[in-house]
């Protein structure tokens, strides 16, 4: 049984990749935030292959904003090293 909490999550997903599709020139950025951890991906939809992606898991221990900008400078960096210039996010 899924939680209320859990359905609505799934009903927000499938609502914003509705209308948000990655392409090989933009792949679709996705974040996921859980209640301790961050996490990033770039998404290329058509093969339905992950670029990059990046986490707060290994890092050191610091307060939630820090981790989500050094998260974002993370995924930004293994996007530029796969070739991905630009893209699409909600």
């Amino acid at each position: 049984m899924t939680t209320k909490k859990v359905e609505r999550r799934i009903k927000i997903k499938f609502r914003i990749r509705k209308s948000v599709n990655g392409t090989a020139e933009r792949p679709r950025l996705s974040v996921f935030r859980s209640n301790k951890q961050i996490y990033a991906q770039v998404i290329n939809d058509l093969t339905g292959t992950t670029l990059a992606s990046a986490s707060s898991l290994g890092l050191e221990k610091m307060p939630k904003q820090e981790q989500a900008t050094k998260v974002g400078e993370l995924i930004a960096e293994k996007a530029k090293a796969a070739g991905v210039e630009a893209v699409v996010s909600t």
